[in-house]
């Protein structure tokens, strides 16, 4: 938290005494996996809302247990080899696990996140349906028609005792569909769930 708010003193300085002027035209380009499409759990639990304690999370460096499951080479991206890390993890302190891996495809951001809280299920607002996906639900909303995102598909399932949250975000067209992409993943991790 100490490190956002002094990149935020830092922006706030720097854009203060910044003044100069760039011409051209603004190109918008929606940041990946900017806002979480997960329901926020409401629970009863006070503990629930707290931020995780730095003292027990991953530091930099260390991959978390249930990110470590998933590889590069899962994916259908090329060019990466298994070993190499996520390209983000322990990035959302809403979740006690979270991890991306990200990649430019002919110029086009394409990936995959996963979301894992322990002990609570997570939910989408709004759903598309429901997979049987090796014996387990796996809920999905397919967000690849809608204008105002990139083409994704957001995955939820109950997860070694929680749940776990797969987005897959990828406009460019050229590994099937973002919700069959996201089915493999969930198949993969539900392989290696007990691994």
């Amino acid at each position: 938290m100490r490190r956002l708010v002094l990149l935020l003193a830092v922006l706030v300085l720097a854009s203060g005494c910044a003044r100069t002027t760039v011409g051209g035209s603004p190109v918008a380009q929606a940041p990946l996996d900017a806002a979480s499409p997960f329901d926020q759990e409401s629970s009863t639990d006070p503990s629930a809302s707290e931020e995780p304690d730095p003292e027990t999370s991953p530091i930099d460096g260390e991959i978390t247990p249930v990110c470590a499951k998933l590889k590069w080479t899962d994916l259908p991206y090329p060019g990466a080899k298994a070993d190499t890390p996520p390209t983000q993890y322990t990035y959302d302190s809403s979740f006690d696990e979270s991890c991306r891996w990200t990649t430019k495809v002919d110029g086009v951001e394409v990936g995959v996140s996963l979301r894992y809280r322990l002990n609570k299920a997570i939910t989408i607002e709004r759903t598309t349906g429901d997979w049987d996906v090796k014996g387990r639900k796996v809920t999905y909303l397919d967000r690849s028609d809608e204008p105002e995102v990139e083409p994704s598909c957001v995955l939820v399932l109950p997860y070694e005792g929680g749940g776990l949250g797969i987005i897959v975000i990828d406009s460019s067209g050229k590994f099937g569909t973002v919700c069959d992409q996201g089915r493999k993943i969930a198949e993969v991790m539900i392989d290696r769930e007990t691994a």
